[in-house]
């Protein structure tokens, strides 16, 4: 228990993954009020959706003592919680030899502290515990009078009779009655004198059964390799059993994403530094088509977003040419759109009639440059991670369209970042797509409303191949999910990890969904066409072979091999999360190893101590025998 209210108590606490936690318990007493119930609930969530806030990882609010649980590494969440309750928050002391006890009634001697209006009433009079401190309501939550913890304790006294005194000896000696028929007054038959005690005979006993104790779990402590040693790696977070904090938090989390040490973790540990976020903003006029006559003086803007991959270390990416590079008629289409939304805002349309508005002239038009004849202008960015609509500066880095397939051809583009020393996933030309089988999906989403403002995140799903068919020159497959309007582009994963095709649109759907995967060979085909081939680098490698080390519980070369590319490639955030993950395993299986040698000490003290007792059993009777 690390501490706790008149409310709740926060507890450290281990999954069933090994990753520490921090979790808070509503008392169940205090949990039977509903309005007490609802504001656990309610601050919870609001203390996850605030910014810089933590949000839980697991939750049960409907239990009789509902409880919520926080990562460890992203700070004290449950302490922070049961603060929020509005409760003057108590930690355990730290000192054991001094502080309260943890479990059970402590005797307490003073009378218990009066109560405050508002708080939950004791019906009598609870122990004194450290954490019992006078404390005010949650704000607009009224308290019933209903005992939070604690039972009266006893204070009858405990009577004790003191022992009777030791009766007196009794003589076993006979004397021969004078009355007899030879009427001797002598003593006939005199007694035996007692046996002596043979004190020093046990006391060598009792020390010979120690001695062989002793020497017996010595030994097996000896043979058993004694204490194991501490981790010789230094923890990046707290240098405590549960780490308060960790050196990096990513956001998109394989470990949380699929199963704890499976083939789809391993794969999305392995792609997911790669992908990139992709943001394509075109700037342009929209003419009449016959007389080159501007339909309006300013220029127009739209945005287009969606997912790449890297496939050399110095910035080449793979991403649909949808995004970055609209075939004319679709950038006209999309240009006329935000022209008739522009007169929806000024009333002169309205918002039923843009879709007419937009069928209707857009083979009237066209969409240019500042010149007659001139492309519009386009700026591509990508960012890393987590990523923010909107951003044209660092952490964003500017992109260059390098080469460009058309849609009828693969609709697939090659574009290079203004950036060196990126992390690579590495394409798999052999991979075979075929109806029924699974693909891990890993691209972009969000599920902000607003546009201008949203964040974007890695995200992935197991989808299933549901058909096939053609676009032009190149063979698509289509699945039956899609991950979100920002994710073509994206990756469809092999379970080794590697590229086995791309996330692409559903064009013959009315919803353009992105529910289509390109083949490996498609991409192939582009690289070698623009003369970039795919190619892992230095720092790519070393952060599989120390994954593979992770995945194999080999801690200390996974621990050294992630943090040369944590330092190397800083890009790459999983390195340093999963050099963290290595850290408390290696410190949660010195802990199980320290605790384990002890039953072997036991078990081999007592052996010896029977085998030491029939040795003294065996001789105390044989002498017996002789006496």
């Amino acid at each position: 228990m690390l501490g706790g209210s008149v409310v709740g108590k926060a507890w450290a606490a281990i999954d069933s993954q090994g990753r520490f936690a921090t979790v808070a318990v509503l008392e169940s007493a205090v949990a039977a009020e509903p309005r007490w119930r609802e504001a656990f609930a309610a601050i919870a969530d609001s203390l996850g959706m605030q910014p810089g806030g933590q949000a839980y990882v697991y939750a049960d609010f409907s239990a009789d003592a509902p409880w919520v649980a926080y990562s460890a590494e992203a700070g004290p969440g449950a302490e922070t919680l049961l603060r929020a309750l509005g409760a003057d928050y108590h930690p355990v002391p730290t000192d054991t030899r001094a502080a309260a006890p943890v479990s059970g009634i402590p005797q307490a001697t003073d009378p218990p502290p009066q109560p405050v209006s508002g708080v939950p009433q004791p019906t009598s009079g609870p122990p004194a515990m450290p954490w019992a401190v006078q404390v005010g309501p949650v704000s607009g939550m009224p308290v019933s009078g209903t005992p939070v913890s604690g039972m009266p304790v006893s204070a009858e006294p405990v009577s004790v009779t003191p022992h009777s005194p030791a009766p007196q000896a009794v003589s076993s000696s006979a004397e021969m009655s004078p009355h007899g028929p030879f009427g001797d007054q002598a003593r006939r038959i005199q007694p035996s004198a007692p046996p002596k005690r043979r004190a020093g005979f046990w006391i060598g006993a009792t020390a010979l059964i120690l001695v062989a104790a002793l020497a017996g779990g010595t030994a097996a402590w000896v043979v058993s390799g004694g204490e194991p040693e501490a981790p010789q790696v230094t923890p990046t977070a707290a240098s405590t059993a549960f780490p308060t904090a960790a050196a990096v938090d990513p956001s998109f989390k394989p470990w949380a994403q699929a199963a704890p040490y499976s083939p789809e973790e391993r794969a999305l540990a392995v792609a997911a530094p790669s992908l990139v976020f992709v943001e394509a903003v075109f700037t342009g006029y929209v003419r009449d088509a016959r007389t080159n006559a501007l339909l309006r003086t300013a220029p127009v803007a739209f945005t287009r977003r969606c997912s790449a991959f890297l496939v050399t270390p110095n910035g080449h990416a793979l991403t649909s040419s949808s995004c970055v590079r609209p075939a004319e008629e679709n950038a006209r289409q999309i240009a006329l759109d935000a022209v008739a939304r522009m007169l929806v805002r000024e009333k002169k349309l309205g918002d039923g009639e843009v879709a007419d508005y937009v069928r209707t002239n857009l083979s009237k038009v066209r969409f240019t440059g500042v010149d007659v004849g001139t492309e519009p202008a386009s700026e591509v960015y990508g960012q890393l991670n987590d990523a923010k609509g909107n951003l044209t500066t660092d952490p964003a880095m500017p992109a260059q369209v390098v080469r460009t397939l058309s849609t009828e051809a693969g609709n697939t583009t090659l574009i290079k970042f203004a950036r060196e020393n990126l992390p690579v996933v590495e394409l798999n030309p052999s991979a075979t797509l075929a109806e029924g089988s699974s693909l891990l999906m890993l691209g972009f989403a969000t599920s902000d409303t607003d546009f201008r403002t949203a964040t974007y995140r890695p995200q992935s799903k197991l989808v299933t191949i549901t058909g096939t068919g053609r676009r032009g020159s190149v063979s698509i497959y289509r699945i039956n999910e899609d991950i979100g309007t920002a994710s073509h582009g994206g990756i469809a994963l092999d379970p080794s990890g590697r590229v086995a095709g791309m996330i692409d649109q559903d064009q013959a759907r009315p919803d353009r969904a992105n529910r289509v995967v390109l083949p490996t060979s498609t991409l192939a085909g582009l690289l070698g066409e623009a003369g970039a081939g795919n190619a892992l680098g230095e720092q790519d490698k070393l952060y599989r072979g120390g994954l593979d080390a992770y995945f194999a519980g080999e801690h200390a070369a996974a621990i050294t091999r992630l943090e040369t590319v944590a330092q190397n490639a800083p890009a790459n955030l999983l390195a340093q999360a999963y050099r963290q993950n290595a850290i408390e395993r290696q410190q949660n299986e010195g802990m199980k190893q320290s605790g384990s040698v002890w039953p072997v000490v036991l078990l081999a003290s007592l052996g010896a101590a029977l085998l030491a007792g029939l040795i003294v059993l065996v001789v105390a009777l044989t002498r017996r025998r002789r006496a």
